[in-house]
């Protein structure tokens, strides 16, 4: 018997990836970012208020009155085979020309996400993203071992002039072009930016002269609290150049754990072959049936209700209450604030004191793949109640004042 590299006895049999990141922590850890008697603007859960339970419920009884023994066999019954067609309809609900075969069903966003990355990355590919971005995602795509590369956003989204002045001098040195580029372009987990409608335009533009997919993630966009909806990129998109991932978690509920992909039927074939099976044919029949109930557009408006309270709340506070050279986003819609801290303050070195204060957070280096941001932080106003909000931001300039005059002697 060969002697093992680790402890347990069998960590050399793990894959590469998995070897190489074993000792960072899970993708979910910060779920035990709590403190007794602290508000946390750490997750971005839907507001209690906001889950449909008994529409649900409903959906629930229908589907297996309707479809009887079918609900709950393999293939599920007819409620779950019109999930494609519930997708369709939202879809073209966003302004995207949808048909049935260009979309491919899933188990939420991040299943969808995987999927891509199963189909399109092989070892030492490069991978472009947003600096910061959802930390999901780049735990995700660390387990195919690409080249990640980030690029800077500002209040208008990703750089995309920075972007293609990179892409050139890529191209120039014979140093490797991206394979995808992964945006969330419709207020960014975790800034809250939107990206403009201009950029937008140029990166299908770069996508073609530069040949790589573009893979627009969009959860949050139908949450938009004031402005004007730029175009979604797949709606823009002349050349194949899309994939669009979407998900119910932030509309309905994020337990019922449903997305879809819609990308040209070529693409879609492909995440067919790799992804055979597996839906959940009971979640996807009440979706489907949940959709065809309610007046969809009616709930979103009353959702929105919801969260433009708690940002408008939170935004109000943060002008109150935060110490001078402190800056944030604006978003116009999603779930997130980002926080720059005055100089010299660690968001991770805070947060032992902002829960003492009565707050919690997520540390800007989280959504960074080479540890930046630590000067920075994502709250939330999704899931706490407004009083709760005022009192945490409170909580947090508290704890930032606090700081303040060790940050100013470690300049000295």
């Amino acid at each position: 018997m060969n002697e093992s590299d680790g402890s347990d006895g069998y960590a050399h049999l793990f894959a590469d990836p998995v070897r190489e990141t074993m000792e960072g922590a899970a993708y979910g850890t910060w779920r035990a970012i709590t403190a007794p008697d602290a508000v946390s603007l750490a997750f971005g859960f839907p507001y209690p208020d906001a889950l449909p339970n008994g529409a649900v419920g409903d959906a629930v009884d229908t589907v297996l009155e309707v479809d009887h023994e079918d609900a709950l066999q393999y293939a599920g019954g007819d409620y779950a085979d019109a999930i494609t067609e519930t997708v369709v309809e939202r879809t073209r609900a966003r302004g995207i020309d949808c048909s049935a075969e260009e979309v491919h069903v899933a188990n939420g966003a991040t299943h969808a996400l995987d999927t891509v990355a199963q189909t399109f990355l092989d070892p030492g590919d490069t991978i472009a993203v947003e600096a910061p971005t959802f930390m999901g995602a780049i735990r995700l795509f660390r387990n195919y071992d690409p080249d990640i590369e980030g690029y800077a956003m500002d209040a208008n989204g990703l750089d995309v002039d920075a972007f293609a002045d990179d892409l050139a001098a890529r191209e120039e040195a014979g140093d490797p072009l991206p394979k995808l580029l992964y945006t969330i372009p419709d207020f960014q987990n975790p800034t809250g930016v939107t990206l403009s409608t201009e950029r937008r335009e140029r990166l299908l533009e770069l996508a073609e002269t530069y040949d790589f997919l573009i893979v627009e993630d969009d959860p949050y966009g139908q949450l938009r609290y004031e402005g004007s909806t730029p175009p979604p990129l797949r709606s823009l998109d002349e050349d194949g150049r899309v994939i669009r991932v979407d998900t119910f978690s932030k509309t309905i509920a994020p337990g019922i754990r449903t997305g879809w992909i819609v990308a040209d039927e070529a693409i879609i074939r492909e995440l067919d072959r790799i992804n055979a099976g597996g839906e959940n044919v009971l979640t996807l029949g009440l979706v489907a049936r949940y959709c065809e109930a309610i007046d969809f557009e009616a709930n979103l408006e009353e959702l929105c209700a919801g969260y433009r309270e708690r940002r408008d709340r939170m935004l109000e506070t943060l002008e109150e209450r935060m110490p001078s050279g402190t800056n944030w986003s604006e978003p116009e819609g999603g779930f997130f604030v980002w926080i720059d801290f005055p100089e010299g303050i660690d968001a991770e070195e805070l947060l032992p004191t902002a829960a003492d204060e009565g707050v919690t957070y997520l540390p800007g280096s989280y959504f960074y793949h080479d540890g930046r941001g630590d000067g920075h932080a994502r709250i939330s106003f999704s899931y706490a109640a407004p009083d709760e909000i005022e009192e945490a931001i409170a909580a947090l300039a508290r704890a930032t004042r606090a700081e303040l005059p060790a940050a100013e002697a470690a300049d000295d």
